[in-house]
């Protein structure tokens, strides 16, 4: 299967250059250079990634970006992300094919079908318009054109379910696990001021990251569920946490901040990057 680019021209620049240009001005924003990219896994193990529109989110995610490149660069990753139209398997891997997106080709890795099992289901029509998957791609593409991924969607958020993912990549030693994922997303409406919202979600967000730096799923699930954090891609977070349980020793925040940093609107949304080794 070749997948089409589902959201090139709306969360990001739909033509090469403007994408590059882009995203240039993303880490420029971010960490503040264009890293040198280190060949070869290093030590990162798993990250955290927003994947909003570019022009809001992606400057944080270059800081993720930034870190693995300086780190190293394996040939291999593992991208979960939230299934945010709720139809198809639970869980869905593609397990072969090609995407596509304005920098070029991405190939799925060739190893992907042994991770089709258990909860972790075949299916190629969840991936076709999901966008949280599909944004990370152009970013590990300005870094290096050669690499595959394998991509997993979720639409369950249960511990159980990210506990059985996590065990099921748990084997993975050559790739590093992204999971994609925004904060907070709260309504302008419910608050007097722009101060009065950003600090809500700044505030609730916390809760989340401390639980997520401290590598316990199961703590972040019960946090976003017991305080009602409406954070899109627990699910694939946790999982992500379980997966490198056992290997990751330390996590650290490279960057919070949310989209009244770039642009006050009727929503505010939380993004966070984060590494964990």
């Amino acid at each position: 299967m070749r997948r089409k680019p589902a959201v090139a021209g709306q969360f990001y620049e739909g033509r090469k250059e403007a994408l590059i240009e882009e995203i240039r001005n993303c880490f420029m924003r971010g960490p503040g250079e264009i890293p040198e990219v280190k060949e070869g896994k290093g030590n990162i193990k798993g990250v955290v990634v927003p994947h909003a529109g570019y022009i809001y989110s992606g400057w944080v995610a270059a800081y993720v970006y930034h870190a693995i490149a300086k780190d190293g660069f394996p040939d291999k990753f593992i991208i979960l992300g939230p299934n945010h139209h709720g139809y198809g398997a639970g869980v869905s891997i593609m397990t072969k094919g090609i995407w596509e997106t304005p920098l070029g080709e991405v190939k799925i890795a060739d190893d992907a079908k042994k991770y089709c099992r258990g909860i972790i289901a075949e299916d190629e029509f969840v991936h076709k318009y999901e966008h949280s998957i599909e944004v990370q791609l152009p970013f590990l593409q300005f870094l290096k054109k050669d690499f595959s991924f394998i991509p997993i969607c979720l639409s369950f958020q249960d511990y159980e379910t990210a506990k059985e993912i996590g065990e099921i990549l748990r084997e993975v030693d050559d790739a590093i696990i992204i999971a994609s994922s925004d904060f907070s997303h709260t309504s302008f409406s419910k608050f007097p001021t722009k101060e009065d919202i950003k600090e809500y979600v700044e505030k609730k967000d916390k809760m989340a990251i401390d639980e997520i730096l401290k590598l316990d799923a199961k703590g972040l699930i019960e946090k976003v569920e017991k305080y009602n954090i409406t954070m899109c891609g627990y699910g694939a977070v946790a999982a992500m946490l379980e997966a490198v349980k056992g290997k990751a020793r330390n996590a650290k925040l490279l960057k919070y901040a949310t989209s009244y940093d770039t642009e006050p609107g009727m929503y505010c949304v939380g993004y966070a990057g984060i590494v964990i080794e």
